[in-house]
């Protein structure tokens, strides 16, 4: 089969790394990709959004999948795109069509949609530019701290949560009057804050049937401590101690279940990924969010786990009979910590040369916003081309050892302005 990747950054060239092993694949290709996905795959320089670039990507080099890595071509309907076109129609699409993306697109979809199969979730509203003051009286009503959320697609960066009422209000404000996130905060989802513990559970699914894929906890945070700014994610683990059978059993009854059942009742037809973003309070879980793609740095940390064939899977998605598809995790942790760029999420520099990938040892650095430089030599250095730089992951016994492993490794890896959690794990131990 020739595989076709969507997408630039560590959850793809995690994918990457893991179709290349299968023998199933005859070509494998990645638009656009980057310097890591360069190893086990042929870069094309297409954009996720470029639709026509893309069917012709697709019919020229003979592709029998694709699989979507972010979120954005799925809102903005990739798959229907195949669908509607007489040529590209039976090529199977790992990622939900349009309907089925609004479960990420719209904040006040999901919400909604929540409600209306009774999965548990905090208590919100949703408020407009015409609403604003109704939006600033409804905050009054909430006890600090304050959730904020800009409805559509911010690149990861569309949660606010201030501490202070005067904040929560300033920040309403900047995004609803002065769209602080564009189109994606004409509308603003105010949520109740949830005390308890974050986790990600990632779901795949055929559209009748699913596969509970193994646990994550992400680091949202860019400082020590879950301090500063919100950026696309610093680190990861996988699995979360405290998901044991109960929890995850727990999971599968009060969310999965209703989840998928929802969507059928719906007449959404989905097929791909969904990550359900929990809150553990007091032993329950609570959805914060959906998406519609794997996390980021998440599926660096979950896609090693899986020792079985992933594109097997990805057929049983496609073909409808994922049931009778069977797959082994490994019982090992995986832990990632992610190198990223000075002064990310902030304003950075792109450019810069990454030295020391030759001495990582035993752990596996999946690039996440990397390029290769043309030289006039022969030699194309590696260069920083993201806020996010590098992702190291590495297995372990215990999360500390694959921590260990993980920081070690992060030490070896330079380039100007390299930052990265030392923190990672410490609130699971």
């Amino acid at each position: 089969m020739n595989i076709l990747i969507l997408g630039s950054g560590g959850r793809e060239h995690a994918f990457a790394w893991k179709l290349a092993q299968s023998k199933k694949i005859e070509k494998l290709f990645i638009a656009p990709g980057n310097a890591g996905t360069a190893l086990v795959g042929t870069n094309i320089p297409v954009s996720v959004t470029d639709f026509d670039a893309i069917k012709n990507l697709v019919l020229k080099n003979k592709i029998n999948m694709v699989i979507v890595g972010p979120e954005d071509p799925l809102v903005k309907g990739i798959h229907d795109f195949f669908l509607a076109d007489e040529l590209l129609k039976n090529i199977p699409v790992i990622g939900p069509q349009k309907d089925g993306a609004q479960l990420e697109g719209s904040k006040d979809f999901s919400k909604q949609f929540m409600m209306r199969h009774n999965i548990p979730t905090a208590r919100y509203e949703t408020f407009t530019k015409e609403t604003l003051n109704e939006g600033l009286r409804f905050l009054e009503t909430l006890q600090a701290p304050y959730v904020l959320k800009a409805d559509g697609l911010a690149a990861g960066k569309g949660v606010i949560i201030p501490t202070t009422l005067d904040d929560a209000k300033k920040e309403l404000t900047e995004m609803l009057a002065n769209a602080k996130f564009g189109d994606a905060s004409a509308k603003v989802v105010i949520e109740e804050f949830l005390k308890g513990i974050e986790l990600s559970v990632f779901v795949l699914t055929d559209g009748n049937s699913y596969k509970i894929l193994p646990s994550a906890k992400d680091y949202k945070r860019i400082g020590e401590g879950d301090t500063g700014l919100n950026t696309g994610g610093m680190g990861a683990v996988s699995p979360v101690p405290f998901a044991d059978e109960a929890f995850i059993k727990k999971v599968e009854q009060r969310v999965i279940v209703p989840t998928i059942n929802g969507l059928k009742k719906e007449g959404i037809l989905y097929k791909g990924f969904i990550f359900i973003g929990l809150m553990n309070v007091n032993g329950n879980p609570q959805v914060i969010e959906y998406n519609v793609r794997m996390g980021d740095p998440e599926t660096e940390t979950v896609i090693p786990r899986i020792k079985s064939d992933l594109l097997d899977l990805f057929e049983g998605v496609a073909n409808g009979n994922l049931h009778e598809k069977s797959f082994e995790v490994d019982a090992r942790f995986a832990t990632t910590v992610m190198l990223v760029a000075g002064g990310y999420p902030e304003e950075y520099k792109k450019g810069d040369e990454i030295s020391g990938l030759e001495l990582v040892e035993g752990s596996f650095a999946f690039h996440a916003g990397t390029a290769q430089q043309l030289a006039t030599n022969d030699q194309q250095p590696v260069v920083t081309n993201g806020g996010r730089v590098i992702a190291i992951t590495s297995y372990g016994d215990t999360m500390e050892d694959a921590l260990k492993r993980s920081f070690a490794n992060a030490e070896r890896i330079q380039y100007k302005g390299k930052y990265y959690r030392k923190d990672i794990g410490n609130d699971l131990k």
